[in-house]
Parts: structure tokens; C-alpha cells; sequence
């Protein structure tokens, strides 16, 4: 067990855990491999030592917003929340339609995605989503091969790791993807873009810069919530205290969110505290 975590991201891992749990017991039909690889990556040392430095570089030595392990364990909770509300809305994973694997498998190929798909931010910001390919593809073998580890299992590794590295290269919008699963990647990292991304940074005293608007618009980001919608199976509502905030929306999250496959299934919706909600789609 890994002691040293901060308790903000013990309190991110203890929801993520929590949602997975929900997703094995009522999704999964029994199939806990889920479970299996989250507990082995929250407890990979190396996983988080790749996190821990992925902040270092973009706070410090850069001056983004967080890059790291709350960052990225939140976009794996934020993708755990839609691929749960796809499938409760009867909506395929493409491993599924595809005949290629099982819902379990879709939500591995997920987690494991969103957990390194920050992970080339200890290299270079430009083109990080390949230099995170590279960082992390030798990791996913790894760890699958701690939870799958029969010769059997060889083609399961293989779905579930190609999965994952499409989620992890596309997670930009730079490089065209095809899944489902993928697709949830681009929109739950654009989701995570409420203040508290952006106040370790806010803190750190440095002249104006390229970038300081991703900090300042996120810092009047109030709530991001994700749950059923009315019209589609996925609703995403944020609530920011100042018009700041739509920067995020628009400039962040929106072309993601248009380059997912997953972007007929999603209400948007954003305005300012006390303020009409804007309704995008």
C-alpha cells in the first residue's frame, strides 16, 4: 500500500473505488477483473511515481494546471460515471458490438487509459499524448499480466492494452479515434476543469505567461456534474462564478467533446451562479 498520497487524492481514490465496486457488482456479471486492476494500479509504485512527476513538470516547471495523480484518478472516475450511465441506457461498448470482448473488459481498457493518459507530461507538454503512449505501454502490459496472467489470456491482454493506448493517444483530439471507450476518454478528461485544478498553480507567484488563461477560467469553474439526462443518456452541467469559465467550456471541452464517438449520447449544458443555464446540445 502507498502511504505517502495526499489526502485530497485518497479521497478521489476512495470514490473511484467505490464507483468500480457499484459497476462489478451490478454490470459485470460477476467478472471482478475490474476490482482486480484498479487495486493493482492504485498500489503500483511506479504508476505513481509517474503521476506524482507529471505534476511536477506541468506546475512547476511550466506552469499548467494539474497534471497529476488527482487529475488523473478524477478522469477516471468521470469515465467510470459515463460508461455506467451508458450501459444502464442499453448502449453497446464498441468491444461489445464488435463481439471483441465483455462490458468488464471496456471498463478496464478505460481505467487504464485514464490513469496514464497524462503520463508523457513527465517528458514535454507538446505531444505528451505520445509521449504517454510510449511511457505507459510497457506499464499496461505489465499490470494486465499481474491480473491476467494465464497464456489463455493472452488475447484479452492484447483488446484491453490496444484499448487503453487508443484512449491514451487520442485523448487530444489530434489523432482521430473510433471507439466508444476512447471517446469517453476526450470527454472526461475535458471534464475535470473545476477550480481546484487550477489552485496549486494560482498559488505559485510568476509573471503572465502563454497558458494562464487554462488556469484562470478553470478557477471559476464551480461544479461539473455528470449524470442521466433527459434527452440522452449522459447530461454534463457546469456551474462557474464568473463568464471566465466558459473559456473552458468552449475552447476545452466542447471539441472534445465533438470529436469523441461518443458525442450523440451527451446534453451540455453550463452557465454562471443564479444565471439561465446555456444549453449547447
Amino acid at each position: 500500500m502507498i502511504d505517502n498520497k495526499s489526502p485530497k487524492e485518497q479521497t478521489v481514490e476512495s470514490k473511484l473505488t467505490e464507483l468500480v465496486d457499484t459497476i462489478v457488482a451490478k454490470y459485470t456479471d460477476g467478472d471482478d477483473l475490474p476490482k482486480r486492476l484498479l487495486d493493482a494500479m492504485l498500489n503500483n509504485a511506479e504508476i505513481e511515481a509517474i503521476q506524482n512527476y507529471a505534476n511536477n513538470v506541468s506546475i512547476t516547471r511550466i506552469g499548467l494546471n494539474d497534471h497529476g495523480p488527482v487529475h488523473m484518478k478524477t478522469v477516471c472516475r468521470n469515465a467510470m460515471k459515463m460508461l455506467s450511465l451508458l450501459h444502464e441506457a442499453g448502449i453497446e461498448t464498441s468491444l461489445e458490438k464488435e463481439h471483441a470482448g465483455t462490458f468488464a473488459d471496456s471498463v478496464c481498457g478505460v481505467m487504464l487509459a485514464a490513469m496514464l493518459h497524462d503520463s508523457g507530461m513527465t517528458i514535454a507538454r507538446k505531444d505528451h499524448e505520445l509521449y504517454s503512449g510510449i511511457v505507459a505501454f510497457g506499464l499496461i502490459g505489465e499490470v494486465l499480466r499481474q491480473v491476467l496472467p494465464d497464456d489463455k489470456d493472452v488475447m484479452r491482454r492484447t483488446v484491453i492494452r490496444s484499448l487503453a493506448m487508443e484512449g491514451i493517444l487520442g485523448h487530444m483530439t489530434t489523432h482521430p479515434i473510433h471507439s466508444l471507450e476512447a471517446g469517453l476518454i476526450l470527454i472526461a478528461d475535458g471534464c475535470d476543469m473545476t477550480k481546484g485544478r487550477a489552485r496549486i498553480p494560482l498559488e505559485i507567484p510568476k509573471q503572465p505567461a502563454e497558458g494562464d488563461i487554462h488556469k484562470y477560467s478553470a478557477n471559476s469553474i464551480e461544479k461539473v456534474k455528470i449524470r442521466h439526462g433527459v434527452t440522452q443518456p449522459i447530461k454534463i452541467e457546469i456551474t462557474m462564478k464568473s463568464e471566465v469559465g466558459f473559456f473552458q467550456v468552449e475552447a476545452v471541452l466542447i471539441p472534445k467533446i465533438q470529436s469523441s464517438p461518443a458525442r450523440h449520447f451527451i446534453e451540455l449544458y453550463a452557465g454562471v451562479e443564479g444565471e439561465e443555464m446555456k444549453k449547447y446540445r
